[in-house]
């Protein structure tokens, strides 16, 4: 694309010699991948400050640099060097737009659905998929376990990828024939402008709990960010909603789109009803005006209900018949790490991806609810390392209340002392000696091959993650891969 015609709707406060047209052969912010003909946004980031990295971009090939920062590097560098200097009030918001504009709006041509929420992003969006495909629509995925276009499968470094890549997998949805494609959006990602520009159809709000304080720095900022994204739904677009969390009055009061509510309430649109689970699957049922559903999902648990009602709402917004939409929710496959069953016997271990206070809770009252007294609940649990410390103690306080046992052991402690970490876990434990094993295969293969025959093992926090990161590492560990190997050295049968 020219580089005139790129930058002709973005607010510019500047640019240094522009007397020819520059062939702009792709967009980043990482100037490790910039090559021969593109163009690099230096975006102060959090951490790290791309401009920086000017000089690597440069050097590497860059015909354009977008900057906000105007003092470091002169025109006359740029001039030197055959690149174009453009200057921006904002570079992470031009760098949206940029992105936009360079793979040509994607977004407008698809019918696309956001998903924010603390807990049950990635599980709806899997229904979502089903729910279109069943309909007959080509459908992709964007979100924390991959990104997912027909047969093309990568393993996600991000929930939600930044602008350029999140432009560039929806131009190569809409090339290759896609018509739909549902999407995770992180409240990280609504601060840091990576959906900026995207027209969505659908927004879905889950739920929202206390998470991510070490990035947002308290609650209501945190909830902020998740508002953003309705904030910005046209008046065409559509906004689904959890009536039954509290925040979504506040979430909700900017937005103009249409909106329908699900939940156990009464004032629900569409009311969630007669939910029952056991460790086979989940039934409910979901009424409206003069409609009832009738649901089967081999996915477990009331949150599921809920993940599954909100799905619901999108088939019968968009007339899918009834078949459809019962077929798409109740098909929809495992999801990888979420409330993932394993079992050798009678023995039972859950792989689940509650890394916060309120998922870790939720799976253990489901299991509570499953096991009626009469199994015992051992809990293998850790935080993560440089992420929000409030909810160590708190996770420490819920496992020890629903568990009959616990394992306190390391997660993803990244550069903290895994230790440390365990001991702010521990203040919240009221019980006297908690098992402590640092080492995670340690802390599982004793609870499952310790735990009596009927047990259920709930391994919590880390889901599909097949890592550990210490110390800035990343090391292969599966929490299913170890599930497996010593639920095979267990003696019951």
């Amino acid at each position: 694309m020219l580089l005139n015609k790129l930058i002709q709707n973005i607010k510019v406060t500047s640019i240094s010699d522009f007397s020819e047209a520059r062939e702009i052969i792709d967009i980043t912010n990482n100037s490790r991948e910039v090559k021969n003909g593109s163009m690099f946004v230096a975006v102060s980031g959090f951490s790290v400050d791309g401009h920086k990295f000017i000089d690597n971009a440069v050097n590497n090939g860059a015909v354009a640099v977008v900057v906000e920062q105007n003092d470091n590097f002169p025109d006359e560098y740029f001039i030197n060097n055959n690149v174009v200097k453009i200057v921006v009030e904002n570079s992470r918001k031009a760098f949206a737009d940029l992105s936009c504009e360079f793979y040509e709006h994607p977004s407008k041509e698809l019918k696309l659905v956001g998903i924010t929420g603390s807990n049950g992003k990635t599980t709806t969006t899997f229904f979502v998929k089903n729910l279109f495909e069943t309909a007959g629509f080509k459908t992709g995925l964007l979100g924390t376990i991959s990104n997912i276009i027909g047969d093309f499968n990568e393993d996600s470094q991000l929930t939600t990828p930044e602008s350029n890549i999140i432009n560039k997998y929806l131009r190569q949805m809409v090339n290759e024939g896609f018509t739909h494609c549902v999407m995770e959006v992180s409240s990280h990602s609504l601060v840091l402008e990576r959906v900026r520009g995207l027209d969505f159809d659908y927004g879905i709000f889950t739920n929202i709990t206390s998470d991510h304080l070490d990035f947002h720095s308290n609650f209501e900022n945190y909830l902020v960010a998740k508002k953003i994204l309705f904030d910005n739904l046209s008046q065409n677009a559509v906004a689904i909603y959890n009536i039954d969390d509290i925040s979504s009055p506040k979430l909700l009061e900017d937005n103009n789109s249409k909106k329908y509510s699900f939940g156990k309430s009464e004032n629900a649109d569409f009311r969630i009803c007669n939910i029952a689970y056991d460790m086979d699957g989940t039934s409910f049922s979901l009424k409206a005006s003069d409609k009832e559903f009738q649901f089967y999902t081999k996915l477990i648990g009331e949150f599921n209900a809920f993940n599954a009602a909100s799905v619901a709402i999108i088939g019968i917004n968009e007339n899918f018949s009834f078949d459809v939409i019962t077929n798409g929710i109740n098909n929809t496959p495992q999801v990888p790490g979420r409330f993932e069953v394993i079992s050798k016997g009678d023995k039972k271990v859950v792989v689940d991806y509650s890394h916060t206070a309120d998922s870790l809770e939720k799976a253990l009252e489901a299991i509570t609810k499953i096991a009626k007294n009469l199994r015992p609940i051992h809990t293998v649990f850790g935080c993560g390392g440089n992420r929000d410390k409030t909810k160590r103690p708190i996770m420490g306080e819920i496992a020890d209340r629903l568990s009959s046992e616990i394992y306190i052991t390391s997660d993803n402690p990244r550069n903290e002392n895994p230790f440390d970490i365990i001991n702010e876990i521990v203040g919240g434990v009221k019980r006297e000696n908690p098992t402590i094993i640092e080492n995670r295969e340690e802390a599982i293969k004793q609870a499952i091959t310790k735990s009596e025959a009927n047990a259920v093992i709930l391994i919590a926090g880390k889901g599909h993650e097949e890592y550990q990161l210490i110390n800035g590492v990343k090391h292969h560990f599966s929490d299913k891969e170890m599930a497996i190997k010593y639920l095979g050295k267990t003696d019951d049968n």
